[in-house]
């Protein structure tokens, strides 16, 4: 039997080989299972449905590796890294994105940031920190990932060819500009 880490990367690796030629939501757990050569009861063991799978194969592919980057203070290299490897598998994430309703891909990716920016924060602040009596370091979390899952999707969605570092240097630049400097650089 394999371990569960090999099972879990062959049904992901299966689910994106077929988001890539079929909208998610037609996808069944059928098809992703015998692409992936396991049985259906094998899915269940691992993921509740795809939309966990998805959430599986964002954090284990874009946000584990950024954490580390982000805990040393390389928060840019981190959006950098994150951004390159969606650009990896940019025709998974840009079909994927198309996803709309209760299990949207923003959402999901949203949610997926918010926790991971959570948790860093939380590291470097506490749970409790506060900018002020009304934004706890969770409504920050929040904020910025709804910034980021917002620029992520806009990229994918674009036709422009722009290259993963490029979106990650603008998105670093309007995190740390305000608007007004922002504005003034594009007169």
């Amino acid at each position: 039997m394999p371990q569960k880490a090999t099972v879990d990367k062959l049904l992901a690796e299966s689910f994106k080989e077929l988001v890539v030629i079929t909208p998610v939501e037609k996808i069944t757990i059928k098809e992703i299972t015998d692409r992936a050569g396991v049985i259906r009861p094998t899915f269940y063991n691992h993921f509740q449905d795809k939309y966990e799978l998805l959430e599986w194969i964002i954090r284990t592919e874009i946000l584990d590796p950024i954490l580390p980057l982000f805990q040393g203070g390389f928060i840019r290299e981190g959006f950098t890294l994150a951004f390159q490897n969606v650009e990896k598998d940019k025709a998974f994430y840009k079909r994927a994105c198309k996803m709309e309703g209760q299990n949207s891909f923003r959402s999901i990716i949203e949610y997926c940031i918010q926790g991971l920016l959570f948790e860093f924060m939380k590291e470097q602040v506490g749970e409790n920190a506060r900018l002020n009596d009304w934004m706890p370091t969770e409504y920050l979390a929040e904020y910025y990932a709804q910034s980021m899952s917002y620029v992520l999707q806009r990229w994918l969605e674009s036709d422009l060819v722009i290259p993963a570092a490029e979106v990650a240097n603008l998105y670093y630049y309007m995190l740390n500009n305000s608007m007004e400097d922002i504005l003034q650089k594009m007169r």
